[in-house]
């Protein structure tokens, strides 16, 4: 550990900038009591880090750092009895048995574990992914008569389907028996399904609540192939948990955590030929990959189909036997994610417009216009709530309703917000993180009025403004190859695990050179005393560092920089540093 974090003061601290700085807040976190902890065969920062990570003894270190497997009993889960019984009686009766799954990755992938895992078993399946345009999220009654046209007598649902309690009614009475596998907020009223297998019900006994539905599938099929005696090929599966784990932002602890450590070393070996083909189209073949390239690089090309087009294409590319047919499919999603890419920005533009003529300082963004479209709603409050540190709903007007998406922030439940004025919705679901609606258009007034009146109520005291957690100030000349590769075994990062973020102070900018199509990214080079570090910054981070212009980070200036430890992007294959703001330099040596 170096002095700067010996001497971090116990509380956590705000370091405010000057007023000519950035917006941005950095806050360094205290050193806490260490207490068993304090004995753990580990250095100083290291154990700083554990302790911020919710690990307290010496057994519970190890256990971190050596990533020992977390796995949990699938029977814990709640109605998995009945939901085993039900899915085995169709397979062996060869019932029609209809997966319906979301348009997101989540739902993607847990759609292709029930498929292929029934199939293979014997099952006749017919997969329903839903017209995010012409249906909407989640289960609805005009799916559920074109199934039963087709002779389907059981739905198991992925990622949907907790609050659909007019829905299930209705399959029943057509002799439709549902299974619900979801994940999302349990609401108070539960429909009359067969079985709900949703780890964050009340009678839960499952240890990992937190399950994305990715995750959820891949325990209820081990457990169906348990029951009737056939050996589960994890394999084969356990990539498409990653993705849909680390792109739904499931915490990383526990067993999410090995879910997803299991799943990213697969993904490097994958077999499946749509996912080979994926790696290789967006430039990670052979590629040493993490979160980032899940949640930045794969998880934006899974997503784009069902955001421009139709999300069963993601669906058929995982699904693909064919290494040819694969590939097509994979050139298809690129160039859909480039126009998604496009989309998004024009998206933003207009968002920001449409904000400048809000109240500033409302503590909820509630924004709308026909011109953005339903597909890049949820990207465009998730850039808002995070730029602005507030809750932020974004619809896109319809000529009698609206469907919007919503992104809140920690300190505010929006699915919570939302269930307070069910009356003014048509339907509604979600996380406290994020959650979508529909709602009239004649009722959109009273409805942002309803969800100001939480949010000011909610987050009274709480400052509204974008901050970065920083992990602890280090002397970067110190850093060493021992401490370096400790730090990789924290991961994966993700939610609950970010990765760790480190400040140095008065760095020197040894070189400076913008890059990308518009020079909108800069390639720098940060030197501490005699020790120089490669570094990329995002334009991401664009509004902190000064839009990346060349004169406010210019050769041979002194800053105080905020960054993790990333692979090098430049190929040498060594680490740089990436960065997440910095500012200049408070003193000099």
């Amino acid at each position: 550990m170096t002095q700067d974090l010996a001497t971090t003061p116990t509380p956590t601290s705000d370091i405010r900038p000057p007023t000519s700085a950035p917006k941005r807040r950095w806050r360094l976190r205290g050193r806490q009591p260490e207490g068993d902890l304090a004995n753990a065969p580990y250095p100083p920062l290291i154990r700083h880090l554990l302790w911020h990570r919710g690990v307290r003894t010496p057994d519970e270190a190890a256990a971190f750092m050596d990533s020992d497997p977390v796995e949990y009993d699938p029977l814990l889960l709640p109605d998995i009895g009945a939901a085993l019984d039900r899915l085995r009686r169709a397979v062996n009766e060869g019932e029609l048995i209809a997966v319906y799954g979301d348009f997101d990755v989540d739902g993607v992938t847990a759609s292709t574990i029930l498929i292929e895992g029934l199939r293979d078993l014997g099952g006749r399946v017919e997969p329903y992914l839903p017209d995010r345009f012409s249906e909407g999220y989640g289960v609805n009654i005009g799916a559920i008569d074109k199934l039963h046209a087709q002779g389907v007598t059981l739905i198991a649902t992925a990622d949907c389907g907790t609050s659909s309690i007019a829905e299930v009614a209705h399959a029943a009475k057509l002799g439709i028996d549902m299974i619900i596998l979801d994940h999302h907020t349990v609401p108070p009223e539960l429909p009359a399904a067969v079985a709900l297998v949703n780890p964050k019900r009340a009678e839960n006994r499952y240890p990992e609540a937190e399950l994305a539905s990715g995750g959820l599938a891949f325990k209820v099929m081990a457990a169906l192939y348990e029951a009737l005696g056939r050996p589960w090929d994890a394999e084969r599966y356990i990539d498409l948990v990653a993705l849909s784990t680390v792109c739904d932002v499931a915490p990383l602890q526990n067993e999410n955590r090995t879910l997803v450590r299991q799943g990213v070393a697969a993904l490097e070996r994958t077999q499946r030929p749509g996912l080979r083909a994926l790696l290789e189209t967006s430039g990670l073949k052979d590629a040493c990959l993490d979160t980032d390239s899940i949640g930045y690089v794969l998880g934006p090309r899974l997503n784009a189909a069902g955001r421009l087009a139709d999300a069963r294409l993601a669906l058929d590319l995982l699904l693909e036997t064919d290494p040819e047919r694969a590939m097509q499919q994979a050139l298809a999603l690129g160039s859909l994610n480039g126009q998604r890419q496009q989309a998004t920005a024009a998206a933003m533009e207009l968002a920001r417009e449409l904000l400048s003529k809000e109240d500033a300082d409302a503590p909820l963004i509630f924004i709308g216009h026909a011109d953005i479209p339903s597909g890049i709603v949820g990207l465009v409050a998730g850039r808002l709530a995070e730029e602005y540190h507030r809750p932020a709903v974004v619809y896109q007007r319809g000529e009698a309703t609206s469907r919007a998406s919503c992104r809140s922030i920690p300190e505010f439940d929006i699915t919570g917000a939302l269930r307070t004025c069910p009356e003014l919705m048509v339907r509604f679901g979600g996380h406290p993180a994020a959650a979508g609606f529909t709602v009239e258009n004649e009722k959109l007034p009273a409805l942002k009025e309803a969800l100001l009146r939480q949010a000011t109520a909610g987050l009274a005291g709480v400052e509204l403004a974008p901050a970065i957690d920083i992990d602890a100030a280090l002397d970067l000349r110190h850093m060493n190859g021992k401490l370096i590769r400790m730090l990789s075994q924290l991961a994966p990062f993700g939610c609950a695990n970010p990765e760790p973020v480190f400040l140095s102070r008065n760095i020197e900018i040894a070189s400076v050179k913008s890059i990308g199509e518009d020079g909108e990214h800069l390639r720098l080079r940060l030197r501490d005393g005699a020790v120089t570090w490669p570094a990329i910054a995002f334009a991401s981070a664009g509004a902190s560092i000064g839009g990346f212009s060349g004169t406010s980070v210019r050769e041979g200036g002194r800053f105080d920089v905020v960054y993790s430890f990333c692979p090098d992007r430049g190929g040498n294959g060594g680490l740089e540093l990436r960065v997440r703001d910095l500012r200049p330099a408070q003193a000099p040596d």
